[in-house]
């Protein structure tokens, strides 16, 4: 039997709400399902998403298939990243065991704090130099955006403006 996980269209006409349940995939749209697990109304404003994750993610380790709608509900809800995370699909920075590290990691500082504020009344003040600052002057640039080298003051012809004509 191939059980998917789809939306059951309710309410009345013009204006529907929608139950995201566990069903046979043979099943008529709105027929006998298997397992409700949540509910979904588009027509409020921001949507309305109820979705019990347990459910989602046990049926899901059981193989349901959700429908493209049913996916990004599920994936608004959380329950679709919780279902990889467990499932190993998505593997996050060391998982159970950094948990226990960073507790372990948190109190040893706490401890460590503590034996510091015991030592900061041995600790002596240092002066600080002062340093002198240099400022650098940008070159100056020449009018109509030719270089100084460029121009020349002299009345006679150079090479190069004998070779143009």
């Amino acid at each position: 039997m191939a059980v998917k996980m789809r939306l059951m269209r309710m309410g009345k006409t013009k204006s529907p709400y929608y139950r995201v349940v566990v069903i046979d995939g043979r099943s008529p749209r709105d027929g006998r399902y298997l397992d409700l697990i949540g509910r979904y109304d588009p027509r409020q404003d921001p949507s309305v998403i109820d979705i019990d994750n347990e459910k989602a993610i046990d049926w899901l380790r059981k193989g349901a298939q959700p429908t493209e709608a049913v996916s990004k509900i599920l994936d608004a809800a959380g329950a679709l990243t919780q279902f990889k995370v467990k499932s190993g699909k998505i593997h996050t920075v060391g998982g159970a065991a950094a948990a226990a590290k960073v507790s372990t990691v948190a109190t040893s500082a706490e401890s460590a704090v503590e034996a510091e504020e015991g030592a900061v009344s041995e600790v002596e003040e240092v002066e600080i130099e002062e340093v002198e600052t240099v400022e650098t002057v940008p070159p100056v640039a020449a009018a109509d955006g030719v270089e100084p080298e460029a121009i020349d003051t002299t009345d006679e012809p150079s090479a190069t403006d004998s070779e143009e004509e």
